[in-house]
């Protein structure tokens, strides 16, 4: 691997009730991802299924981004966005 290296990936994949009303919750989470050092967010939708999402970050610093991944906080969020069941959650270089 390249030493120069710095960004990691989070890729979260999850089942939502209703697109639109999941997509205001993690917009208005913009914030607390964000101080978490995790950025450029990309949203993808099955063609299959539109409540079907994954969305791809970049994650400045995997420990910080874990923390943030198991908060309370974030459980929370995804709760009032919708989420159903257990999101499956990947940190990759």
């Amino acid at each position: 691997m390249n030493a120069q290296h710095t960004t990691e990936n989070l890729t979260i994949h999850h089942k939502v009730k209703d697109y639109a009303a999941w997509r205001a919750g993690y917009d208005g989470h913009e914030k607390s991802r964000l101080a978490a050092g995790i950025t450029n967010g990309r949203v993808f939708r099955s063609v299959e299924d539109p409540n079907d999402v994954v969305v791809l970050q970049d994650v400045a610093d995997v420990a910080k981004a874990r923390t943030w991944v198991g908060s309370d906080d974030l459980k929370t969020a995804m709760q009032k966005s919708g989420v159903v069941g257990s999101p499956s959650i990947r940190f990759a270089a």
